[in-house]
């Protein structure tokens, strides 16, 4: 139980530095009118893997979640 508990609050930490993160210069670079990476624009870029980074973590916060552990042996 302690494991799991840890793991979610690792989760929930990571998730809000990437909540941040999205909204630094890193993201959204300041006085550059077209940054571009392979002519898709870097902003695009980041998106893609900011959500991808964030839909990993959904499913690892899902089997981490510590309600998750009462429905464990009913599967």
């Amino acid at each position: 139980m302690l494991k799991n508990n840890r793991g979610w609050k690792i989760c929930i930490g990571i998730f809000i530095i990437l909540t941040v993160i999205s909204f630094t210069p890193l993201v959204i670079p300041q006085n550059v009118y077209k940054p571009e990476i392979f002519g898709i624009p870097y902003t695009l870029w980041t998106s893609f893997l900011l959500t991808f980074a964030l839909v990993i973590l959904t499913y690892v916060g899902m089997r981490l979640h510590p309600g998750n552990q009462d429905k464990e042996g009913k599967l």
